[in-house]
């Protein structure tokens, strides 16, 4: 994904960043530490290592993930955020989550929530 030479607003960047099913939810596993690929792929249910890799190196692109690569054999490389805009997205993503739960809470959608362990308030 490449980023377009002209936009109206800087939301339009933000959105061509993260656009896509996996890239918010890859942020938000990140938040827990550095991870393998297999890490990931592991605790983001439905993505495949293609689409997994794919987005990884978009979001490295964008400044927002750094890969790491450490020497031996087998090949071990990490994902991590990056400090400034890694962690800025990620405080972003905290209140997309929020306001997700609130929105299954909402509408009764509280046993996927109850799935992944997530808390939540009743009201």
């Amino acid at each position: 994904m490449k980023i377009r030479e002209r936009y109206t607003c800087p939301l339009e960047i933000v959105h061509d960043i993260i656009k896509g099913k996996w890239k918010t939810i890859i942020l938000f596993q990140l938040q827990y530490g550095a991870a393998s690929l297999s890490q990931l792929e592991q605790h983001i249910e439905g993505i495949n290592q293609k689409m997994l890799l794919q987005h990884l190196n978009e979001l490295r692109e964008f400044g927002l993930v750094q890969k790491r690569s450490f020497e031996g054999y087998p090949l071990h490389v990490e994902y991590s955020l990056t400090s400034e805009r890694g962690q800025k997205m990620l405080r972003a993503i905290g209140i997309m989550q929020e306001i997700g739960i609130d929105y299954m809470v909402e509408h009764g959608m509280t046993n996927v929530l109850d799935q992944k362990g997530i808390c939540y308030q009743h009201h």
